[in-house]
């Protein structure tokens, strides 16, 4: 009988001796999963008592203000550290004026949240997308273009109604030129100085949002976002847009959407080493659930792999709708 003997020089070296121990596993784990990493993301409507499920996203709601206050409250029980809040306003206009009414369904769910819930960071999304009747994120000009410049006036003013609500932490995410520095200038300008800017400065114009359009209602009625977001094949471009928001007073940044991008993540950890938050969204989280109800997948377990890769790729922080379940799973 011929036999192929492994030369010994080859059998020093095996790396599943690592592999065959679970607690060994875990000790010489490199990445690990807390509940520290996780940030959840809810949605606010008006009303009493109203908690409507998101048909393309199971498991996620639009909630009134006390039913926001109730979520919150198990989110802080869990050891979820922190929430973001996105509106749904009782209605739009054409320069989402209502985003910065001192009586706001932000403001308001801030008011409430906050009295029940005192101890969880309150992270507020500041756009206009959700605000605006034609759904884009900001003043628009005769032919259907953003206009920019007017548009960063209505940042810095609905930041400061919303720091002034009690917001702990401003996160614009519109993509515009200059929004940083306009929103730093107005918190600063109005005794909001010490309110730190988590900003959506790598945000791809992304096919991947499109559950989160249903759940905030903020489809652009004409055209797309391309023009102010940025185009999924570029990398470099990222790099020169966290840049310019560092340089313009971001003391966070964000890169979005997470899954198709956590080679940006890697290189903005890597190049600025500024704390980095990575927006694991709607589409990420449909598509999962989707293909575990056809029995494809574990849900569980791609769920875990996936917010795992996020950290691995150098997420200090994870926007998911998998935050609870996450928390969860993690146990005490």
């Amino acid at each position: 009988m011929t036999t192929f003997p492994v030369p010994d020089d080859v059998l020093v070296k095996r790396p599943r001796r690592l592999r065959g121990h679970p607690a060994l596993r875990r000790l010489v784990r490199e990445t690990t999963l807390t509940r520290d990493d996780l940030i959840l993301p809810l949605f606010a409507c008006p009303g009493a008592g109203v908690r409507t499920e998101v048909a393309s996203m199971p498991g996620v709601f639009r909630e009134s203000p006390d039913r926001i206050a109730d979520t919150c409250r198990e989110a802080r029980d869990l050891g979820i550290p922190a929430v973001i809040l996105f509106g749904l306003p009782e209605s739009k206009d054409p320069i989402g004026a209502s985003s910065w009414r001192a009586d706001g369904i932000v403001q308001r769910t801030l008011d409430v949240a906050k009295k029940a819930v005192p101890d969880m960071l309150y992270i507020v999304d500041l756009c206009f997308c959700e605000y605006t009747s034609h759904g884009h994120c900001g003043v628009l000009r005769a032919d259907g273009t953003l206009d920019n410049d007017a548009t960063l006036p209505n940042l810095a003013r609905q930041a400061v109604s919303l720091a002034d609500a009690g917001a702990d932490v401003i996160a614009p995410s519109g993509m515009l030129d200059g929004m940083v520095a306009a929103i730093r200038r107005g918190l600063d300008a109005n005794g909001h100085t010490s309110t730190p800017i988590l900003s959506y400065a790598a945000k791809y114009a992304s096919a991947f949002y499109g559950p989160f359009r249903d759940a905030a209602d903020s489809a652009p009625q004409t055209g797309d976002r391309k023009g102010y977001q940025q185009d999924p094949a570029n990398s470099d471009e990222a790099i020169r847009e966290v840049a310019l928001d560092i340089e313009q007073g971001a003391d966070m940044v964000m890169v979005k959407p997470a899954m198709p991008n956590l080679d940006i993540v890697r290189r903005v950890k890597d190049t600025f080493g500024l704390p980095t938050a990575a927006y694991q969204v709607s589409g990420e989280y449909a598509m999962m659930h989707a293909a575990a109800r056809n029995g494809w997948l574990d849900l569980d377990r791609v769920m875990e792999e996936s917010l795992v890769g996020i950290k691995r790729a150098g997420a200090d922080m994870i926007l998911t709708y998998f935050a609870r379940a996450m928390a969860r799973r993690l146990g005490g």
